[in-house]
């Protein structure tokens, strides 16, 4: 990781060229523009709270628009620039095979470039909250610190699913398949209050229900969007013992993810 470090600082100012470049070109074609970024999340949010009036989900006093979006907000981030980052290093092929410098700097701009989105969307969910007259309080520190880990799962993502992608393209196919999946898995539709009253309270799997809990917290995305709402909604610090299982497992696959992508990166050119 070390020398992720060195490569990023060596090669920065490719990595703001190329960013720039992104962001550029991904709007200069789309009658729409930057509006994209706001569509989906919005229609995501629509959709969701029509499901909500049959199913019947309680989300206390936070309005459930506020709180889905909330959620939406990294779940967003993190497939769009996963899905992008898989696809990095194909959708360069002339770079890659032009001129020699680290290809990790593929997965690493479409990560970032998808920053310019999420500012997108902060600036709809504080329009949000101040016609809710919801005020943040001082626990709203704790959100940058949530990106920053949401970034390091999508790194996670990007950097081994750009390397296999060269290899079988297949991955980029499987990835918005398997993301829906994942959607269903994170308390986005739902608060992660309702999963722990039903596990955790309930007992709703006998003895195995505290293992349950364990295991859905795994997903990442599971500690994130629970923390981000805390932070954002209810005033309060993260829960860390939701958090903690899914940033372990970030924690190691984020170097086997460089790893696989470096031994990899050497054959890119011949493959691609």
């Amino acid at each position: 990781m070390l020398q992720l470090a060195k490569d990023l600082y060596s090669f920065r100012e490719l990595l703001a060229v190329l960013a720039w470049k992104n962001v550029i070109v991904r709007y200069k074609q789309a009658y729409l523009g930057v509006l994209w970024a706001i569509l989906k999340p919005l229609m995501l949010v629509l959709v969701f709270s029509v499901v909500r009036k049959f199913v019947g989900i309680n989300t206390g006093h936070i309005p459930y628009a506020v709180l889905t979006f909330g959620a939406l907000l990294p779940w967003v981030y993190f497939q769009e620039s996963a899905s992008e980052g898989i696809n990095s290093v194909v959708a360069n092929t002339a770079l890659v095979k032009k001129i020699y410098f680290p290809r990790v700097i593929f997965p690493l701009v479409s990560v970032l470039t998808k920053m310019v989105e999420l500012a997108i969307n902060f600036l709809i969910l504080a329009g949000l909250m101040a016609y809710y007259q919801l005020v943040p309080s001082l626990h709203v520190v704790w959100v940058p610190i949530i990106i920053l880990y949401t970034i390091c799962t999508s790194l996670c993502i990007s950097m081994a699913g750009a390397a296999m992608n060269v290899y079988y393209r297949d991955v980029a196919s499987a990835l918005p398949v398997a993301l829906s999946f994942f959607m269903y898995l994170s308390p986005i539709i739902y608060p992660l209050s309702l999963v722990k009253k039903t596990l955790l309270i309930d007992q709703a799997a006998g003895e195995w229900s505290q293992t349950l809990f364990t295991l859905y917290t795994l997903n990442p995305l599971v500690g994130i969007i629970d923390a981000f709402q805390k932070a954002m909604f209810y005033g309060e610090a993260p829960d860390f013992s939701v958090i903690w299982p899914g940033m372990l497992l970030v924690a190691a696959a984020l170097p086997v993810s460089y790893l696989i992508f470096k031994r990899a990166e050497a054959y890119f050119a011949d493959v691609i």
